[in-house]
């Protein structure tokens, strides 16, 4: 978050998924291995970018992910996304990651990542993102 940021942030985006780690997603420190949750905001953005190229997709990199406070088990997850670019065959996505934990009252941003995807056709080739402007 930046300073920008005003006294009661709240997730940007969309709601993609929201989920529940369990106690086999965790390290012997019981907080949720990194791993898990940067597969479900995979899911989530891949989710999005299907949406978006109206078909397959690929994911071709992740960037500046930064892991803000641990994820507990059994906290309610949510991954929120935000379309920030689309090129002739690629998209950005930022996910956001929100938790809310079973005693509190409000929701803690987990963590932010920035994905990026190309569209693909059936025999996994690359294939132009269909027009945004509707």
């Amino acid at each position: 978050m930046t300073a920008l940021d005003d006294d009661k942030p709240t997730p940007r985006g969309e709601l993609v998924i929201q989920v529940i780690p369990l106690p086999s997603d965790t390290n012997p420190n019981g907080d949720v291995f990194a791993g898990w949750l940067v597969k479900q905001m995979d899911i989530a953005a891949a989710t999005l970018a299907g949406r978006i190229s109206q078909g397959r997709n690929a994911t071709v990199a992740m960037d500046r992910m930064e892991f803000l406070s641990p994820l507990r088990v059994g906290s309610q997850v949510g991954c929120y996304g935000e379309l920030v670019e689309v090129g002739r065959s690629s998209m950005k996505i930022n996910i956001e990651v929100w938790t809310l934990d079973r005693t509190a009252k409000a929701p803690r941003k987990v963590t932010e990542g920035l994905f990026i995807y190309v569209a693909i056709d059936e025999h996994g080739r690359i294939r132009e993102v269909p027009d945004q402007a509707t």
